[in-house]
C-alpha cells in the first residue's frame, strides 16, 4: 500500500535529482486532512467491520453449517474482509505517526495482507455472482455443480490466486530509514523501476479487480434478469436481491479507488507536470481508498437489512450465548431455552442460500 500523501513526496510530478521542488510539491494540507478527517473513519471502519464480518463468520457456522456453494463463498467473502481490516489499524498509526514503527518483516506482511484482502474480496464476489447465474440460469445443472465440494475446492483456488497476485509486495515492500523517520514503501533501486511497479500494480488491480469481474457481472445480471422476467420465483429473486446488492455496492465503493490509483500511478503520461495536480490526485487517492475501506464492514450491514433469516439467526445466536453467559441472572431455565431454540422449526428449516 502506497501512501505517497501522507508520509512522502510524489516522485511522479517533480524532476528526479530536484529534491528541494519535491519537498516542497508536498502537501502539508493533505496530510492534516489525512490525519484528522479520515482516521476517525479508518477507525470506526476496523471496529465495524470486525464485529460485523465475525458476527456473520459465527452465524455462517453456527447455522448455516457451510452446507452449499453460496454460505461458503460468503463465509470467505467475511474471511477476506477480516484479512483486509487486520491490516488496517497499522495504516492508520503510519499515517498519524508519518513514521513506520513495526519493522521490515511486518511491512511486508501488512502490505501482503491488503493486497491478499483487497483482491480476494473482488474475487469471491465474482463466484457469487456465477454461483447466483448458475443457480438461476442453469437450474438443472447446478444441481449437479453446486456441490460443497467443488464450493470448497473453487475457494481454495481462489485463495491461492489471491496470494498470487499479492505475492510481489513481500518483494518491494521494505521499511527503510529516512532522515529521522522510518517508511514502509515500494523500494527498488531505480525510481524508474518504482514508477514501472506502480504502473504494473495499477494495472492488475483493474483489470483483475475491476474490468473482468465488472464485465462478468454484467453478463450473468442480464441473463439473470431475463430468466427471471420470463420465469418469475420468488425465492430466487430475494436471493438474487441480497447478491446484486453486495456485489452493487462492492463495484461503487472500489471503483473510484482503482481509477484513482490508475490516475496516480500513470501521472506523469496522462498529465504535464504540476505540483497542484499531484496535490489533487493525492487527495484524491486518499479520500477514495479511505471509501474502498467501507467496503469491510458493508455487507454484514446488508445481510441485517436485506437478509430476514440473518436477523433471525442474529437474534438467535445472541440470546443463546447471552443465556449460556448470564444463567444467574435468568429468571426461566437456560437449559430449556437452549432445547427449544435447538427445535423450533425456525433453525430446523434452514434454506441456507436464504441468508
Amino acid at each position: 500500500m502506497e501512501i505517497p500523501a501522507v508520509t512522502e513526496p510524489s516522485y511522479n510530478t517533480v524532476a528526479e535529482n530536484d529534491f528541494m521542488s519535491e519537498f516542497l510539491c508536498f502537501s502539508i494540507n493533505v496530510k492534516a486532512f489525512g490525519i484528522t478527517m479520515l482516521t476517525r473513519l479508518h477507525y470506526l471502519v476496523f471496529v465495524i467491520g470486525v464485529i460485523g464480518n465475525v458476527l456473520v463468520v459465527l452465524v455462517l457456522i453456527q447455522h448455516k453449517r457451510l452446507r452449499n456453494m453460496t454460505s461458503i463463498y460468503l463465509f470467505n467473502l467475511a474471511v477476506s474482509d477480516l484479512v483486509f481490516l487486520f491490516s488496517l489499524p497499522f495504516w492508520v498509526d503510519y499515517i498519524m505517526k508519518g513514521d513506520w514503527v513495526f519493522g521490515n518483516a511486518m511491512c511486508k506482511v501488512i502490505s501482503g495482507f491488503y493486497y491478499l484482502g483487497l483482491y480476494s474480496d473482488m474475487f469471491f464476489i465474482t463466484l457469487l455472482t456465477i454461483d447466483r447465474y448458475l443457480a438461476v440460469v442453469h437450474a438443472v445443472f447446478a444441481l449437479r455443480a453446486r456441490t460443497v465440494t467443488f464450493g470448497i475446492i473453487s475457494s481454495i483456488i481462489t485463495w491461492v490466486l489471491a496470494t498470487l497476485v499479492s505475492i510481489p509486495c513481500l518483494y518491494v515492500f521494505k521499511a527503510q530509514m529516512e532522515f529521522t523517520y522510518h517508511t514502509c514503501k515500494v523500494v527498488l533501486p531505480k525510481k524508474s523501476l518504482i514508477r514501472f511497479f506502480l504502473k504494473f500494480q495499477a494495472l492488475t488491480m483493474n483489470i483483475l479487480g475491476l474490468i473482468l469481474p465488472l464485465l462478468a457481472m454484467i453478463i450473468c445480471y442480464t441473463r439473470i434478469i431475463n430468466v427471471l422476467h420470463r420465469r418469475p420465483n420468488k425465492k430466487k429473486a430475494k436471493v438474487m436481491r441480497l447478491i446484486f446488492v453486495i456485489t452493487l455496492l462492492f463495484f461503487l465503493l472500489l471503483t473510484p479507488y482503482y481509477l484513482a490509483a490508475f490516475i496516480s500511478a500513470f501521472e506523469d503520461v496522462l498529465f504535464t507536470p504540476s505540483c497542484l495536480r499531484s496535490q489533487h490526485v493525492d487527495l484524491a487517492l486518499m479520500i477514495t481508498e479511505a471509501l474502498a475501506y467501507t467496503h469491510c464492514c458493508v455487507n454484514p450491514v446488508i445481510y441485517v437489512f436485506v437478509g430476514e433469516r440473518f436477523r433471525k439467526y442474529l437474534w438467535q445466536l445472541f440470546r443463546r450465548h447471552t443465556a449460556v453467559s448470564l444463567p444467574k441472572w435468568l429468571p426461566f431455565s437456560v437449559d430449556r431455552v437452549q432445547r427449544a431454540s435447538t427445535m423450533s422449526p425456525s433453525t430446523g428449516e434452514i434454506e441456507v442460500s436464504d441468508l
